[in-house]
């Protein structure tokens, strides 16, 4: 039997097996739309510029990668069947260059395959650079519910150091638009930009936070290997400066109306993104397009399939019903590690029951790592429940450390 047939029968992955999962948890659904106007610097997903790899005059081909994203989809269905789907997110690249009739047929696709719940949070991924008036509209009644703005700044220079396509008048004006279109929507900033001051980075808070965003993305700039900037790093703000930044984020957003939910997220109440709340819960995704990533529960095993990463490949493997790279279980060892590098972001933590539903393993599995993390403060946790101490949430990647496999 070849990888790829395996990869698609749920017969292998049901077999039996040593975990234990009494129920499946919540199954999300994410798209990946891979190209952009441009390659930030310091970006590290699987993005690509159409113009650098495109003939002169060539159009991005929108029809061909939607038929491929479906061929995807169905070939996934046996490994999901009958599962409701909670939420869809469709990222990038950027996915805003997508048409608006282009999404349209692609969410239709999406509901005639899969059966997403009435009030499904269904996320678009969209740059100001290519905001014009009535897009945002368009998507929205193509059945889009909220967008995620990749803002990152408001400050020209900044925007220019950091590759970006838009400037900040630009940004205003999509932020606008989102107000009067979407019930909700995102906001993405990032600070400890290259020499960026406390009060440089203060500025943008405010001018972000002028446009009373129902939920806030806030992202420390850092050098990710295989980017321009791991080659050619800019000046950036000390750890003590970056901290100092964060701290400023936290207590400005605090008098706004925004509660830090998760490390890097910050909302007003019932305005928490449900998709990555599935993410950072454990729960199931599957992922579709060039490079995406999924993670798929059965009764006895996790499993975490690839696609093919090069969109011109992936289009042409998907079309041919062969669009997975890989598709490894989740050997049993790491699996408290994957749960922790999740459920420890979150504010509220975990609660010890719904470790052992998601990953079907008993508490002895996390014992040893928890005292060890209460001990270092880093952690407190009653009868039911784990949360993040404030020092926990500080030093979070000491914290899911501890729960390597030995």
């Amino acid at each position: 039997m070849s990888e790829p047939t395996i990869s698609r029968d749920p017969r292998h992955w049901m077999r039996p097996g040593t975990l234990q999962l009494a129920a499946l948890p919540q199954l999300s659904l994410y798209i990946h739309l891979p190209w952009c106007l441009k390659k930030c610097p310091y970006c590290d997903f699987n993005s690509h510029e159409w113009s650098a790899t495109a003939a002169p005059g060539e159009d991005m081909p929108e029809a061909r990668y939607l038929d491929a994203l479906r061929a995807d989809l169905e070939a996934s269905l046996p490994l999901v069947w009958g599962r409701p789907v909670h939420s869809v997110f469709i990222g990038g690249g950027t996915p805003s260059l997508f048409s608006p009739e282009a999404i349209d047929r692609l969410l239709a696709d999406v509901r005639a395959r899969l059966p997403l719940e009435a009030d499904a949070e269904i996320t678009l991924e969209a740059n100001p650079g290519t905001f014009e008036k009535d897009r945002f509209r368009a998507f929205r009644q193509a059945g889009v519910t909220r967008l995620s703005i990749g803002v990152q700044s408001f400050d020209d220079a900044q925007l220019k150091a950091l590759g970006r396509v838009h400037n900040g008048a630009q940004a205003r004006a999509a932020l606008e638009e989102a107000a009067q279109v979407f019930d909700t929507f995102n906001l993405d900033l990032m600070y400890a930009l290259p020499g960026q001051t406390l009060a440089q980075c203060e500025a943008d808070l405010r001018t972000a936070l002028s446009f009373a965003p129902p939920h806030l993305s806030v992202y420390h700039l850092t050098l990710e290997p295989n980017t321009y900037f791991a080659k050619f790093p800019p000046r950036l703000p000390s750890d003590d400066e970056a901290y100092e930044m964060l701290d400023r984020i936290t207590a400005i957003t605090g008098e706004s109306g925004l509660q830090r939910y998760e490390v890097s997220a910050y909302a007003r109440p019932g305005h928490a993104c449900r998709h990555n709340l599935n993410y950072w819960r454990f729960g199931d995704y599957l992922g579709i397009g060039a490079g995406a990533h999924g993670k798929l529960s059965f009764a006895h095993r996790i499993a975490r399939p690839v696609r093919v990463r090069e969109p011109r490949l992936y289009m042409e493997r998907a079309l041919a019903g062969d669009a997975v790279a890989s598709m490894d279980e989740v050997p049993r060892a790491q699996l408290p590690f994957e749960f922790m590098l999740n459920a420890l972001r979150l504010r509220e933590g975990f609660a010890l029951a719904d470790f052992m539903a998601s990953t079907g393993l008993p508490l002895s599995s996390i014992d040893t790592a928890l005292r060890e993390a209460e001990a270092k403060g880093l952690i407190e946790r009653d009868a039911r429940q784990v949360r993040p101490t404030e020092r926990g949430f500080d030093f979070l990647s000491d914290l899911q450390s501890l729960f390597l496999p030995g």
